[in-house]
């Protein structure tokens, strides 16, 4: 898509150069637009941000947080220094909405978890097992610990909505 809208763009402008001294200033100002807007469209395909809505079902109480964080790597997914977007919003029991806004096209995965003492980070016991419950997007914890990035990314194009099971 992006070379067939480069290629219209060079095609167009060399039809100006070449006719330039032969087009009056209405046929200018409209080749100049259709330029403009070629070029909108690619800048957008290129740069285009999307939002993420995570719905979070069956929470059971209203205590403490909803916390997430959203990975683009495997080798970052569930480490705490290479996360690439996270954030909290208050916790309400049932459903929960959480809207992520402006991330670019890519493969993404998102680990969430209910902290519900509001500390801010995920209890755990002697052994590393969480406390507090835990999920992902596309997956579930495994027997012997979480799942991989693959198990759970997901191609964000556009604007997407996920829905997670807090089981």
């Amino acid at each position: 898509m992006n070379f067939l809208l480069k290629t219209l763009q060079i095609n167009l402008l060399g039809t100006i150069i070449e006719n330039s001294s032969n087009l009056n200033s209405i046929q200018m100002k409209t080749i100049y637009s259709t330029i403009l807007l070629f070029s909108l469209l690619t800048i957008n395909s290129i740069f285009g941000q999307h939002d993420l809505r995570l719905t979070i079902d069956s929470l059971k109480t209203d205590e403490g947080n909803i916390c997430f964080a959203i990975y683009n790597t495997e080798s970052s997914f569930l480490t705490y220094e290479e996360v690439y977007k996270s954030g909290s919003q208050k916790a309400t029991k049932g459903v929960n909405s959480i809207e992520v806004k402006n991330l670019p096209k890519g493969n993404y995965a998102v680990a969430i978890f209910h902290d519900t003492n509001g500390n801010k980070n995920l209890d755990t016991n002697m052994l590393g097992i969480p406390k507090e419950k835990v999920a992902f997007s596309k997956s579930k914890m495994k027997m012997f610990g979480p799942p991989k990035f693959d198990d759970c990314s997901f191609d964000l194009n556009n604007n997407m909505e996920i829905t997670i099971e807090m089981d």
